[in-house]
């Protein structure tokens, strides 16, 4: 039997931030994730990217993993446009309204997991078990898990599901989620336009789903096209000359023509809470506990919250301790972060309805409550500083660090 403090189920982003996290409060850790070691290719964009807010970027900067990111490519972006195609509305974001540089960055997906693969590799209290399936997990005396290397047997004071939005995990512990489905699916690609994007990420709201442009590190950008499932099967089964045409003609030529289109990928767009983020001497952390729509752009931002938080409370009870896998200690990781997380969810999903809405008045009212909202400074600023992560209850790895000149004011 090999002995450790916290068994982490998933290698992602969530997962892999909290094992760092973990790590460096000097606790053992196993990471077990089915897929190989992460690597990354420097030359192609991932086509799936996340726009990390001030919070998530200050707990990679704290984990040391920033530098490796940055090392590569981000993209900063200063403001955010967003306008509906079924009223006269629109907002506009700007970092200069909260006196900062930027709003967050666009960053690759892969290029995170990868850098904080190489911070995990640093770290002499970690174990990566790659292309490992877990078998089985007990929990009625001490957390164990089997995996199918060797029928190896781990123990742990705590099991941490970090495996995504199927989570095995949760399926095991027997916690149901609450899903919503979409009936979208979201298109991605990385695009060139006539225009320079200017650090901006611009949305447009369509009666069938929102269009994003998220700006990338060489002048391109990610798109992210949130639409009804027909309209994604006919959109995939255009060539690239008609797919840009399409793609321009939908986003009211904003950046002027499409030029380019690289390869597109889609994926179902869900919604999901669970009815509990802890059992005995577990707990669940990003998609595995909570699933958003894309259109806010804040899924990986909650996950890597959720991971911070988990970190801190673990290693308060361990420094004062306390059993880390009780259900007294995990449950202020869950009232935490449950309300805050369920907060978001609610909210993006009235937004996703309340624009998908064809009815005059409610066009109407959005619009004009978009209107309203842009000529609100002071309620901007304050869901500018929500939405980035500046304001809130932020565990210790997500606020300014006073030693170090790079953190954010």
């Amino acid at each position: 039997m090999s002995q450790y403090d916290v068994a982490v189920m998933g290698a992602g982003m969530v997962g892999a931030t909290l094992a760092n996290a973990l790590a460096l409060q000097g606790l053992r850790v196993v990471v077990v994730d089915r897929g190989p070691s992460p690597s990354f290719d420097a030359d192609h964009y991932d086509l799936r990217v996340s726009a990390l807010g001030c919070a998530a970027e200050r707990v990679l900067r704290n984990l040391e993993v920033w530098p490796i990111i940055d090392a590569v490519r981000v993209s900063p972006y200063r403001r955010m446009f967003v306008w509906d195609a079924g009223s006269f509305g629109a907002i506009v974001f700007d970092a200069a309204d909260v006196g900062e540089s930027r709003l967050g960055h666009i960053v690759e997906n892969g290029l995170v997991v990868y850098a904080l693969y190489q911070r995990l590799r640093q770290s002499g209290n970690v174990r990566f078990l790659g292309e490992t399936a877990v078998q089985r997990i007990d929990t009625s005396d001490a957390a164990s898990v089997t995996v199918e290397t060797d029928k190896e047997l781990i123990s742990a004071q705590l099991v941490v599901g970090a495996d995504g939005a199927g989570s095995w995990v949760r399926q095991q512990l027997g916690i149901k989620s609450r899903r919503q489905d979409y009936h979208q699916r979201a298109i991605v690609a990385q695009v060139h336009t006539e225009h320079p994007h200017e650090r901006t990420a611009w949305q447009r709201f369509l009666p069938t789903g929102p269009l994003a442009f998220l700006p990338l590190a060489d002048g391109s950008s990610s798109i992210v096209w949130s639409c009804d499932q027909p309209l994604a099967h006919e959109l995939m089964q255009l060539d690239d000359a008609a797919f840009r045409k399409r793609l321009a003609d939908s986003f009211e030529h904003r950046l002027g023509d499409v030029t380019q289109v690289g390869p597109r990928k889609t994926f179902p767009l869900s919604s999901s809470q669970v009815a509990a983020y802890i059992a005995d001497r577990c707990a669940l952390v990003g998609d595995a506990a909570h699933t958003v729509h894309p259109l806010a752009g804040l899924g990986a931002n909650l996950g890597i919250a959720d991971a911070a938080v988990l970190a801190e409370v673990v290693a308060d009870a361990a420094l004062s301790g306390r059993n880390i896998g009780s259900r007294t200690v995990l449950r202020r990781y869950e009232r935490w972060r449950r309300g805050e997380n369920a907060l978001v969810a609610y909210a993006i999903h009235g937004l996703q309805r309340l624009f998908r809405a064809k009815s005059f008045p409610l066009r109407g009212l959005r619009g004009t409550g978009l209107r309203l909202t842009d000529h609100a400074g002071p309620l901007k600023r304050i869901i500018v500083r929500r939405a980035t992560g500046m304001g809130g209850d932020l565990p210790q790895l997500a606020k300014p660090s006073v030693s170090r000149e790079d953190d954010l004011p």
